[in-house]
């Protein structure tokens, strides 16, 4: 039994017990909870849900990017479906030395990979929702035709990619109305986003990947220099994959498989499961989890790439045996050194989760990467593009080196819990590099220290970045300062680390407890 909250701050978990959904808009969240209301199920509510925010939170989400899915309905063991797109045909490293080009900059047209999110949403609608996409499109139309009013943390969001968008004529004239980005409150319309996803709506997937909206869009890469062809778009399709399962606190813990870096929290909370968590400070817990971070990204930038091109050692990374190596050079009173990693690029992204009558949960996960993506947008289908191969390297040898139709490494992870085989909370943190620590605080936060769902998403955060902890102003000064004298370089944290959605089901009283991250315009609803 989760204990009670302290009601002097923070707000309340959702209670309910038909459906719930959770997600980073208002506006979405009501909308899958309408599907619900109307008879369709959780796969349906998510799709609709995503593809509003598609359009209403325009900065970490839309059509032009990609999408992972954990879907579990009760009593089946979860099954996980990757939407994730690929490099073009022609993208091969010897191209790239020819041209000079050592680094994929993330505004270039290297940086884009074809969108999978579409071809996502059409496969799951076909093989687990009841309704059309057709159907499911109407509430992101409407608002992409009539408008709709920006939110405070997508303004924010919009104001500090004002910068990328400006370098796009055909960004800035959708996304920049008047020559800036709009205010909290503004209304903003997407004339030719509605019509594409009318396009998308009557065709399906054709609708994106073949015909108008993709000659448009390899129009627009090609006219920058990009290796992009009609043909890439056209063969592309998601997969449907095992999640992978590690165990903590007697639950089972399922994320995305390689190429997402879901086995990054496998390994964080293999290391901390040795640790009496509950009993410790706040201090040892972000120490404890810093360093166990450092190891686990360490071995993710080194080893992850597509399976369909490397040996991926997810058995090994996610293995006891790996967390003991990790625990015997961790020392409590000393934090150790940064290995050898790339740096760590926050990004913007979405994550939702919903619950429906019959407990089929889904956990469902939407990005451009950066705010914005790469910033090029397409100027007749208005789709702003993602700049997910940015993770690609030029390198060879290295797992995650570009190749003709190879997925890069993602960020984005969606997860779930289950317990005695029954699935117990689908649940995400969203924030590009930032996530695998999230899924652990996260868990840690419900397993260990007893918080609802609601409390362990607002609870403060820390993180590990390149070779510094950034902590939240939420971080009292005494622990930051604790911190600090076992040697963790502390800064303040430029922006809020992450943002979470998840719904617990407590199956014995046959009653969902929703929470929604607050440092997100979103929030829980349930009927």
């Amino acid at each position: 039994m989760m204990r009670q909250r302290d009601f002097h701050t923070g707000r309340s978990a959702v209670y309910a017990e038909s459906g719930a959904a959770a997600t980073a808009h208002p506006a979405a969240t009501l909308a899958a909870i309408d599907v619900l209301r109307a008879g369709g199920n959780a796969v349906d509510a998510a799709i609709t849900a995503h593809a509003l925010l598609a359009v209403i939170e325009p900065q970490s989400t839309g059509i032009g990017g990609d999408g992972f899915v954990i879907l579990s309905k009760d009593g089946a063991a979860p099954i996980g479906l990757n939407g994730s797109g690929r490099a073009p045909a022609a993208a091969t490293l010897e191209w790239y030395r020819e041209q000079g080009i050592a680094e994929i900059v993330s505004t270039t047209p290297h940086a884009v990979t074809v969108p999978g999110a579409v071809d996502a949403w059409c496969r799951l609608a076909e093989d687990h929702g009841t309704r059309s996409i057709e159907e499911l499109l109407q509430p992101a139309i409407t608002a992409a035709a009539d408008g709709y009013l920006v939110t405070p943390r997508v303004a924010y969001d919009w104001q500090n990619a004002a910068a990328k968008l400006a370098g796009d004529p055909d960004a800035a004239a959708i996304y920049l109305p008047g020559g800036r980005a709009p205010a909290a409150g503004d209304r903003h319309r997407q004339e030719a986003l509605a019509g594409t996803l009318r396009t998308i709506g009557r065709k399906g997937r054709d609708g994106f990947y073949r015909g108008p909206v993709a000659e448009d869009i390899v129009a627009k890469l090609r006219s920058l220099g990009g290796l992009h062809t009609e043909d890439d778009f056209a063969g592309n399709t998601p997969s449907y994959v095992e999640p992978i399962r590690s165990s903590y606190r007697g639950h089972d813990v399922y994320e995305i498989p390689p190429n997402g870096q879901g086995v990054t929290v496998q390994v964080i909370l293999n290391v901390l499961q040795d640790y009496d968590f509950g009993r410790l400070g706040l201090a040892d817990r972000f120490h404890l989890m810093a360093e166990a971070a450092k190891a686990a990204y360490a071995r993710r930038n080194a080893l992850i790439g597509d399976p369909d091109f490397v040996d991926v050692p997810t058995d090994r990374l996610r293995s006891l045996e790996e967390a003991e190596r990790i625990r015997r050079h961790i020392r409590m009173d000393r934090a150790a050194p940064w290995p050898e990693v790339e740096g760590l690029v926050h990004s913007d992204t979405t994550y939702l989760c919903v619950v429906d009558r019959d407990r089929t949960s889904v956990s469902f996960i939407n990005s451009l990467f950066a705010g914005f993506g790469s910033g090029i947008t397409a100027p007749q289908s208005g789709v702003v593009l993602q700049n997910r191969g940015a993770s690609f390297r030029l390198i060879d040898g290295h797992p995650n080196a570009i190749a003709p139709g190879k997925r890069p490494m993602h960020t984005i992870i969606p997860g779930l819990l289950a317990k005695g085989g029954r699935t117990v909370m689908p649940f995400g943190v969203m924030g590009g590099h930032y996530q695998p620590v999230g899924h652990a605080q996260l868990l840690t936060g419900m397993l260990d220290l007893d918080l609802d769902p609601q409390e362990a998403l607002e609870a403060p955060r820390a993180f590990a970045n390149a070779d510094q902890l950034e902590v939240e102003p939420t971080v009292p000064l005494a622990v930051a300062e604790d911190l600090a004298g076992r040697g963790h370089r502390v800064v303040p944290a430029d922006g809020p680390h992450g943002g979470g959605q998840a719904i617990w089901i407590d199956h014995e009283r046959g009653v969902l407890i929703a929470g929604s991250e607050p440092r997100k315009d979103g929030c829980a609803l349930g009927y």
